[in-house]
């Protein structure tokens, strides 16, 4: 056997090195082609640069009269908690203005009748892509690094307010994944849309969600909940990979120039779903028998990594309660015995449990179940199933907190607990719940997963059939019989568990 050379693997790696060097220059190309028409545009540099520089003034005219509005009525404002929240606003701003660019990419190409050109030059599609990607990110990311620049030194000059290098990098590394997802997003929707005007209508769904988000940040940098926004940071940047993805997987040019006009086709869109739904089976048998039991083979891995979140969720969930200063609760025997009567009550032995047990405590907690669902479905259609994960950890997390609770406030013992509150209808419910975990996060997925010879709407609705047919055919109807389980016999249950493990036969 001859000796392998040691010299093999750097030159593997230069070699692959080279590789790359090559597939990016004619990216860099366009980029620089694309940045300098941009540059020559007055109707665009004008606005962005003098809104840029304007905001911050406004910003800055705002804080300064809010905080001596408030000092009049002898009203402590803090400086400090408000300069940061609109530090991020002016980094959020021309973001927002500048997004144009990004939704005219590929759209503006079109009606200019100059993407001909662009298409014949001998670039693959992921090169052209990215490309546009990286030119078309220049402007917001510019525009926001400059607000935030003149907003800082603005406020050292007038207000004397420095914020930490902390809160700046903070700032800047939302500022830069907020950009990448409002760009990203907007190039797929150029590349969707056959119009500048139909991309301006549809970017509502890129700035709607993100404002939102916005909102929720800007409470937290003014609580100064710095933990919490790096993880706002990390999941941005999840979002972003898997728009570039979604729109590398979509993209094709053979496509943009076949598209001339996009038409509201109900009965297409339908026939499209149901297919999805029914897998073509004729019958009810024919469909547990073949798409339904195909659909569970290929939820095997998405339910396995939703099983793995929900004993992560659990785990949290019992770690946070555990923290809880329990050592002087044990201490104080009377109000120990207090907050157990309470429980005692709460838990349904005087009588709120048993009010379950009939059909319309069945159907409550049933369609509770199902709405929930649903609302974590559609959050994770907007998130590409990472926000419907994220929520799917909560139940979970809720169990195990109650496991904590239950030993130190009730005595109970893990075991007894599962028992009694978990199991006699969580056999059934959890399962569902995992179930349900691997087909949303197929579906937030199937956007980023690549179509060839589909259009991105035909394979979102044949996607969202086969959810469909996951959640009617196995998901609702494991829920109902959860449902019934959980008005009929857990409360009975939970009571014979409480009264003879906890209070010795009675309370």
């Amino acid at each position: 056997m001859m000796a392998r050379n040691p010299s093999s693997r750097p030159a593997t790696a230069r070699s692959r090195w080279q590789m790359w060097q090559a597939w990016l220059r004619p990216v860099w190309l366009l980029v620089q082609r694309e940045v300098q028409d941009q540059l020559r545009d007055w109707r665009i540099l004008t606005p962005l640069i003098g809104l840029t520089l304007f905001f911050p003034l406004l910003a800055n005219f705002t804080a300064r009269r809010m905080v001596a509005f408030m000092q009049q009525y002898n009203a402590v404002l803090i400086a400090e908690r408000l300069y940061p929240f609109l530090l991020l606003i002016v980094g959020f701003f021309p973001i927002s203005i500048s997004l144009v660019v990004a939704l005219e990419s590929f759209a503006g190409e079109r009606e200019r009748g100059t993407i001909e050109p662009l298409l014949a030059a001998p670039l693959s599609d992921a090169q052209l892509y990215v490309g546009k990607l990286l030119a078309v990110l220049f402007l917001p990311l510019m525009g926001s690094y400059l607000g935030l620049v003149s907003y800082t030194l603005t406020m050292v000059w007038r207000a004397g307010w420095r914020p930490d290098a902390t809160l700046l990098f903070v700032v800047w590394l939302l500022s830069t994944v907020q950009a990448l997802v409002m760009v990203s997003g907007a190039v797929v929707v150029s590349t969707q849309a056959t119009s500048v005007r139909g991309a301006n209508l549809l970017a509502s769904a890129i700035i709607i969600p993100v404002a939102l988000l916005l909102q929720w940040e800007s409470l937290l940098m003014f609580w100064r909940r710095f933990n919490i926004l790096w993880t706002v940071v990390a999941g941005l940047l999840v979002v972003s990979v898997l728009l570039v993805r979604m729109g590398l997987a979509h993209f094709n040019r053979e496509g943009l120039l076949g598209r001339d006009l996009d038409l509201l086709n109900l009965r297409w869109a339908w026939r499209v779903y149901w297919q999805g739904v029914t897998g073509g089976a004729p019958n009810l048998r024919a469909w547990y028998r073949g798409p339904i039991r195909e659909s569970l083979h290929a939820l095997r891995l998405p339910a396995l990594l939703a099983a793995g979140l929900a004993v992560v969720g659990f785990g949290l969930g019992a770690w946070v309660v555990s923290r809880f200063p329990w050592e002087a609760l044990e201490a104080d025997p009377a109000r120990l015995e207090a907050l157990r009567q309470s429980q005692w009550t709460r838990v349904g032995v005087v009588g709120p449990l048993s009010a379950l047990g009939s059909w319309q405590g069945w159907l409550r907690v049933w369609w509770h179940n199902a709405r929930a669902m649903l609302l974590m479905s559609l959050a994770a259609v907007f998130s590409f199933g990472v926000a419907g994960l994220l929520y799917l950890m909560l139940p979970f997390a809720i169990l195990g907190g109650g496991m904590v609770f239950a030993r130190f406030v009730l005595g109970l013992s893990p075991g007894w607990y599962m028992l009694g509150f978990v199991l006699p209808h969580g056999s059934v419910e959890i399962p569902a719940i995992v179930l349900f975990g691997g087909a949303m996060l197929r579906l937030g997925a199937a956007l980023a997963t690549p179509a060839r010879g589909k259009t991105l709407g035909g394979f979102w609705l044949q996607a969202l059939g086969e959810w469909t047919r996951v959640m009617v055919g196995v998901v609702l109807p494991l829920l109902g019989l959860a449902a019934a389980l959980e008005a009929f016999l857990s409360p009975r249950v939970a009571q014979w568990v409480l009264w003879t493990q906890t209070f010795g036969g009675g309370p």
